[in-house]
């Protein structure tokens, strides 16, 4: 049987320790953080929906997380927001709202072995999840979570038509892939996003959303394939009324069958008059 939604979540704090941070004590130590620094981001997904009414404050925790404007030992996190619609029935729709993302969180479920779905769940590299208001589990997951080398894709820009953008991807993934496979995606996301909510639970609030993921599409499939050969492939996204470049970005990431991310790589998209 599908899991059923519950409750939207709200703040659950935990206390973190000193010992939860060792020294860098020797020679060693520093080498192990330096080759940290060359690793690329973790990536962070937030499910989240504008008609749960904690929602918001996780959104604060991803958005504050993706600009890098937590002082500490965190590693460089790319975020993803992906906002669910089975708590519209509530009185308020969200705009960004899809069912394809509450598929994406069913999967996650069940790939984690959880009891049911609910927002705001915070999902590290695959691997691990918690509450998203509670800040100190999720840097927590964050700092526990495996980094990996940045693919080294070259991306070009089209618009072969009024409302698509078009964009082709060439480079090594710099991760080996063993023969169980694993599915290189590319999420375009936005940022900057402002609703007046007039109902459900977040009724009266000017709500702010940002990586919210607009589109997510397969780039390719690989299996049997080294750290370091060329794959190539392109991707073709429907734009939307209103598409600005300018508060979009692009994300590309591997991930295996059991939904573990093994790379992401970042992507600015060219203002528009230039593609």
């Amino acid at each position: 049987m599908a899991p059923r939604p519950f409750a939207c979540f709200g703040r659950r704090r935990g206390r973190e320790t000193s010992a939860s941070k060792p020294p860098v004590a020797n020679a060693t130590a520093d080498q192990t953080q330096e080759e940290q620094r060359r690793m690329g981001p973790v990536l962070v997904e937030l499910f989240s929906s504008q008609g749960c009414g904690t929602s918001p404050e996780a959104e604060g925790v991803v958005s504050r997380l993706g600009r890098g404007d937590f002082d500490g030992d965190l590693p460089p996190v790319a975020v993803l927001a992906f906002h669910v619609e089975y708590w519209d029935y509530r009185g308020w729709r969200d705009p960004f709202g899809s069912s394809i993302w509450t598929v994406r969180q069913k999967a996650y479920v069940d790939v984690l072995h959880l009891d049911t779905l609910y927002t705001p769940q915070v999902v590290v590299n695959g691997r691990a999840q918690c509450v998203g208001t509670d800040p100190d589990a999720v840097f927590a997951a964050v700092r526990s979570a495996p980094r990996f080398t940045s693919p080294t894709m070259q991306a070009t820009f089209q618009k072969p038509a009024p409302g698509t953008l078009q964009v082709s991807f060439t480079g090594a993934l710099q991760t080996k892939v063993d023969g169980s496979g694993a599915d290189v995606m590319v999420a375009l996301y936005q940022s900057g996003l402002v609703t007046d909510c007039d109902q459900g639970e977040n009724k009266g609030r000017v709500l702010t959303n940002d990586y919210v993921v607009r589109r997510l599409e397969k780039l390719v499939s690989v299996k049997d394939v080294s750290a370091k050969k060329n794959i190539s492939g392109s991707v073709h996204f429907t734009l939307w009324d209103g598409f600005n470049s300018a508060k979009c970005g692009l994300l590309l990431f591997v991930q295996n069958a059991s939904l573990h991310t093994f790379g992401v790589q970042q992507f600015q998209i060219p203002q528009e008059d230039t593609i």
